[in-house]
């Protein structure tokens, strides 16, 4: 699974794998139960390998975060994003311990621990995911 090809797409829940491009958006698999259907251009389309979490220094690439989550865990599922805020917020300390803890909210703490397990469960091995920001700096 190529990590630069998943995408969130707001107002839908869950992840989603392009499969191909059309002339008014993509066509769109569900990470979760594999249904494909088209997304238009009008919908609103988050590439993962573009986002990022703040820290107090620089911003972290969310796939950095993913595999330090994956390194915790051991490649397994990490803890459920419907725990409480107190439990998301003291685990992704441990994660990311110098994250940004004004401008990185609980809600946002849920989502990157949804997707993580999300990707997971789709069979993502993160230790061989490299992103394309390491493939041009290594070229």
């Amino acid at each position: 699974m190529d990590f630069s090809k998943i995408i969130a797409v707001s107002g839908k829940p869950g992840l989603y794998l392009t499969i191909s491009q059309t002339k008014s958006g993509f066509i769109v698999e569900s990470l979760i139960d594999k249904k494909r259907f088209p997304i238009t251009s009008s919908s609103n389309v988050s590439l993962l390998e573009n986002i990022a979490i703040y820290t107090y220094d620089e911003e972290i690439p969310l796939l950095t975060v993913f595999k330090s989550i994956y390194d915790k865990e051991e490649g397994k599922e990490a803890l459920s994003h419907k725990e409480s805020n107190h439990q998301l917020v003291a685990y992704f300390s441990e994660v990311l311990p110098d994250y940004d803890a004004d401008r990185v909210y609980a809600s946002n703490i849920k989502k990157v621990i949804q997707w993580y397990n999300i990707l997971v469960q789709a069979g993502m091995d993160f230790s061989a995911v490299q992103s394309s920001q390491e493939d041009s700096d290594n070229a």
